[in-house]
């Protein structure tokens, strides 16, 4: 089935609310599964320098969870009921991915490239992306349809928010070569453009607004487009005032700098580890 035919088949099943699966029906939403896993088709993709959301990528995921039906994926004291359409990934050897001991679970329907590693405890939801040469430290969550890019590092505790509803909206996407601190959260379909640097503990959702102290200008989220984070951007996390009362503050991300090579020093990941 070519990738148009099931984009029809998706569409078509998914508005069908009386719909009600056959064998034949499950085979074909598994082929489409069996895509998302080797990253043939994905939520969100750049298109001309522009993400695009893929809506129907994402009706097909929740279309799994129409049709999935309660099952154990129990095996001796380790306890696990989930639907039957998303059991835990199958991962070999041969592809070149380190799914550190641990408690990590990667579900069925992601893609993860080779080189990538994830430390234990770690969690990764149906329809991300992680692309080669990423790392997933301890504690950290990478969510439902999130991208991840190439030689990013999500360090320990950090949690990157997956955004499967509403459908049309853009996940949160994380290019190439970004360092995601430590404890730091990412939501509501922010874009961290390549190079960025987010340091420990800064929060960036939908609707934040970010602080440019090297031009002395906001970044807030566009209409109809996500937050975007600039590329090279080195973020801090600090306060503003508040207008009705400036003894009290509130939390704002601020621009401190653009990445240089003393940024680049301060944040080097051993290769080795990588490899």
């Amino acid at each position: 089935m070519n990738i148009e035919r099931l984009r029809n088949y998706i569409e078509t099943c998914f508005e069908n609310k009386e719909w009600t699966p056959s064998f034949k029906d499950y085979d074909t939403w598994n082929i489409f599964k069996n895509l998302l896993n080797r990253g043939e088709i994905r939520a969100a993709q750049k298109i001309d320098g522009a993400w695009h959301t893929n809506s129907w990528v994402k009706k097909g995921i929740l279309l799994g969870f129409r049709i999935g039906k309660m099952a154990s994926f129990s095996q001796d004291i380790f306890t696990f009921y989930d639907k039957h359409t998303y059991p835990l990934k199958s991962i070999d050897i041969h592809e070149g991915i380190r799914l550190v001991p641990g408690g990590s679970s990667v579900r069925d329907g992601v893609y993860i490239a080779k080189a990538v590693t994830i430390m234990p405890p770690s969690y990764v939801n149906v329809g991300a992306y992680i692309d080669e040469g990423t790392m997933i430290d301890s504690h950290a969550l990478v969510g439902s349809c999130a991208q991840i890019g190439k030689n990013v590092h999500i360090s320990a505790a950090s949690m990157i928010g997956g955004v499967l509803e509403p459908i049309g909206a853009n996940p949160v996407i994380i290019e190439d070569n970004v360092f995601i601190g430590g404890n730091c959260g990412i939501y509501e379909g922010a874009i961290i453009k390549q190079g960025a640097v987010i340091a420990a503990g800064v929060i960036i959702t939908g609707g934040t607004s970010i602080y440019d102290a090297t031009k002395d200008r906001w970044i807030s989220r566009e209409s109809g487009k996500g937050l975007m984070i600039p590329e090279n951007a080195v973020i801090v996390q600090g306060s503003k005032p508040l207008k009705a009362n400036p003894e009290f503050h509130v939390a704002c991300p601020i621009i401190i700098k653009y990445r240089d090579s003393k940024t680049n020093a301060s944040i080097i990941l051993e290769g080795v580890l990588r490899s």
